[in-house]
């Protein structure tokens, strides 16, 4: 699943512009422009992270704070106008994980927005030796470079399965034929990269029930390739 995140802030015109960016990233990204309805979209969404701004005209960023880390140890990145060194001491003495200082970068908010979730995550689903997508459908044995479909083991080669790795470990980006070479199969790799596509076709032969209809590896005309199956 795509990390979830919630950000909160009353500047309409910057609310667009953060949700515009992190999006793009492939975030799945809630907002707010209001501090009572940002708090209760947090207690109703659970999201992975927050991103509040301290000074909100309902309920303030630094009481949405407390009110979080009562209960919860989310990630909160605080958004502010407020330059003084003590306003950001105060700000991370009520839990906050990072502090960014407005106006800033929406590049720059998205680059903390990955350094704090790095820092942060706890183990993510895809280092555990067995992830499994579209309830059981698709299983992949990391540790023993398998993959099982429909409840069988089914061959599959090692550019097979490196191919396969590099598409679900980011799921919903577009890799072109070359950067498949490049990151999955690597400059030792021999051939053309329209030999790509006779992997993909034989990996589909393997993994979709239907591979005029496919639920896992989805071609994006003109770019590539990408996975789209649902974790379990």
């Amino acid at each position: 699943m795509p990390t979830k995140l919630l950000v909160i802030d009353d500047e309409h015109g910057l609310l667009e512009v953060v949700e515009a960016y992190l999006k793009k990233e492939n975030y799945d990204v809630i907002t707010s422009d209001n501090g009572l309805e940002g708090y209760a979209l947090f207690l109703k969404e659970k999201p992975d992270m927050v991103i509040l701004d301290l000074m909100l005209p309902d309920l303030s960023g630094e009481k949405i704070c407390e009110n979080i880390r009562e209960g919860s140890d989310v990630p909160i990145l605080m958004l502010t106008a407020k330059t003084l060194e003590e306003d950001r001491i105060h700000g991370l003495s009520l839990g906050a994980d990072d502090y960014l200082t407005k106006p800033f970068s929406p590049r720059e908010l998205v680059l903390r927005v990955k350094a704090i979730l790095r820092r942060t995550q706890k183990e993510d689903p895809l280092d555990s030796s067995i992830i499994s997508y579209n309830d059981g459908d698709l299983v992949i044995n990391q540790e023993e470079h398998t993959v099982m479909k429909s409840g069988e083991i089914i061959g599959i080669t090692p550019n097979e399965y490196d191919i396969l790795m590099l598409l679900v470990k980011h799921p919903h980006k577009v890799f072109t034929r070359g950067q498949i070479i490049d990151v999955a199969l690597g400059y030792a790799f021999v051939g053309y990269d329209r030999t790509i596509d006779a992997h993909i076709k034989n990996l589909r032969r393997k993994v979709e029930d239907d591979i005029k209809d496919p639920q896992y590896i989805v071609t994006v005309y003109g770019v590539g390739y990408k996975f789209k199956g649902k974790q379990d």
